[in-house]
């Protein structure tokens, strides 16, 4: 598939999108906020409004402005001191950005999120909410990782995937990842202008990450493969281009675009399968896998060979093969020990084993959604 047609179709065609600054593309040479770029963007988000574009940023660069306001050189490794030089930082960007868009009468909306707001069902939808409310205020929403109170357990990990995640729960029609190259490049540092199978994409991944910054390109293909599978389009460009983004809503041959895979998911489809963490792995038998792949059925006992970790009714399960591969991910009736109690068991035979009433299905099919290429 030639990248023409994706980026006039699809790319140009786009009225939701996301778009990531990195730190480097929000820094100057010396590690400070560059204000010049800072209104470059807003100059172009104003622009995409205008032709109807809802445009919601996700903004590195709190610990990088922190660390310049701070006068340190690098960014500090401790956790604790993480959290305090990102708490000066944030509020250091959110000055810039408000200079920023303030001059073209646009207000700012500011959301702070953690890894247990896209977990959690209720929060989930309320970041949906809460974003589609700062557009028909006429703001523009900026979203960062709450790195002053995130922890390992709470951490989405980098704003790449922080965009990602967004860009699923809206949902949008695009996710923009701007850096300081011009996209994914080959091994002769080529820029690659379409990619059609991200796995092929990661034989690409250099070992290469900034002293401000916390992704790298492997990073980046990692939240491309999460909207992709999604069904939508995501394209990696480089920021400090001219014009980057108005350019690409014009369509033209700027960044690595990528190819959605499949049909475009449900938002709850989307939850399910892409956003939620897993509590768990139920491993099932060659007929169960193929009942779920290939007929379209529900996930029962009988089928299910092996448990792994701990999980409760309603958390997502993993649903793997028994050759290790991962098929599809639900929501499960049952915790784990009650899914060890019954597993083999035909379903009349549940509420013998559980002392109760049982559901025919561990995972019902409504609440199951197939890996790619299941």
């Amino acid at each position: 598939m030639p990248s023409r047609p994706l980026r006039q179709d699809v790319i140009a065609q786009a009225r939701r999108v996301v778009v990531k600054l990195g730190t480097q593309v929000l820094s100057d040479d010396v590690g400070q906020l560059d204000l010049a770029l800072l209104r470059s963007v807003a100059r172009q988000v104003v622009t995409l409004r205008q032709r109807g574009v809802e445009v919601t940023l996700v903004s590195s660069g709190a610990i990088g402005a922190g660390c310049a306001e701070l006068g340190l050189d690098r960014r500090p490794t401790d956790v604790a001191e993480q959290q305090a030089v990102a708490a000066v930082g944030q509020r250091r960007l959110m000055d810039r950005m408000h200079e920023a868009f303030s001059r073209h009468g646009l207000n700012v909306g500011q959301l702070l999120l953690t890894r247990g707001d896209f977990d959690d069902r209720s929060r989930f939808l309320n970041i949906r909410n809460c974003l589609g409310h700062l557009h028909k205020l006429g703001c523009v929403p900026i979203i960062n990782e709450n790195d002053t109170v995130a922890v390992d357990e709470l951490r989405v990990g980098d704003n790449d995937m922080l965009a990602a995640l967004i860009c699923n729960a809206l949902p949008a029609d695009a996710l923009v990842l701007l850096t300081v190259v011009d996209g994914l490049l080959d091994e002769s540092g080529e820029r690659i202008d379409l990619v059609q199978d991200i796995d092929d994409a990661m034989r690409h991944v250099r070992a290469d990450r900034s002293k401000w910054g916390t992704g790298g390109i492997q990073a980046k293909l990692d939240a491309v493969r999460l909207v992709t599978g999604a069904g939508e389009v995501a394209v990696i460009a480089n920021g400090r281009e001219r014009d980057v983004l108005t350019r690409l809503f014009d369509a033209e041959h700027l960044g690595t675009v990528f190819v959605p895979r499949g049909k475009r998911l449900s938002s709850r489809s989307r939850w399910i399968g892409l956003t939620k963490r897993a509590a768990g792995v139920v491993t099932v038998d060659a007929g169960a896998a193929t009942a779920l792949a290939k007929r379209g059925k529900s996930l029962l006992a009988t089928g299910i060979v092996d448990v792994e970790g701990s999980f409760k009714p309603g958390d997502v399960v993993l649903v793997r093969d028994d050759a290790g591969r991962d098929i599809a991910r639900g929501l499960t009736n049952y915790a784990h020990d009650e899914v060890a109690a019954i597993m083999g068991k035909r379903s009349n035979q549940y509420e013998k084993a559980l002392g109760r009433p049982a559901f025919a299905e561990v995972v019902h099919r409504d609440n199951l959604v197939l890996a790619e290429g299941g």
